[in-house]
């Protein structure tokens, strides 16, 4: 992860607006968020965090879909927060919401939002997102560890910030809200 300002499209340096960071050009290599004004940038996932996402994704639309919930699960979304401009990996969206937007969704729109840590994100994952997201009022922020074994974080966001529930490989998340979920984080990494 890195703050990036220098040597971008036109000289710019900052402070970033989300317009801006909206108007750069597609980076397959890296994703760009801002935060205060800042670009905050993070190398593309490697192969055991895009596995995990894609199996997450899967479980979340199955689970979405049996418990006929009006939200829809993306991947890689711009969520605006009050601070900037945040890309978690997953986030289940107001289905209304999601039907009309653009480039991006407004965190109130946000029913939760999943990070996976990789060694770069790590740090801002567990620190930094979890302030801007709680300020947002985004209801539920769950965290996905991959190393040294699988373990899921289920936030819900009481009294401003979140209170965490640990979920580890050979247990199971038994969730009701935001709709029915029950599968072991083991379940996400290769079998």
């Amino acid at each position: 992860m890195g703050w990036r300002g220098e040597g971008l499209p036109g000289g710019v340096t900052g402070p970033w607006s989300r317009e801006a960071v909206l108007a750069l050009p597609e980076d397959r290599r890296h994703r760009t968020e801002l935060v205060g004004g800042v670009l905050v940038t993070s190398p593309s996932p490697g192969v055991p965090h895009q596995r995990a996402s894609k199996r997450l994704t899967a479980l979340l639309d199955a689970a979405v879909e049996a418990a006929a919930a009006p939200v829809e699960v993306l991947e890689t979304v711009n969520v605006v927060v009050p601070d900037g401009l945040l890309i978690p990996d997953i986030a289940v969206v107001d289905a209304e919401a999601a039907a009309s937007a653009g480039l991006t969704v407004d965190a109130h729109d946000a029913l939760v939002v999943i990070e996976i840590a990789s060694p770069s994100t790590r740090v801002t994952d567990r620190k930094m997102k979890p302030v801007l997201y709680a300020a947002a009022g985004i209801p539920h922020y769950w965290r996905l560890e991959l190393e040294p074994a699988p373990r899921l974080y289920l936030g819900h966001l009481e009294r401003g910030t979140y209170t965490d529930r640990l979920v580890q490989a050979g247990e199971t998340t038994r969730l009701e809200r935001p709709f029915p979920l029950d599968f072991d984080p083991a379940r996400l990494v290769r079998r």
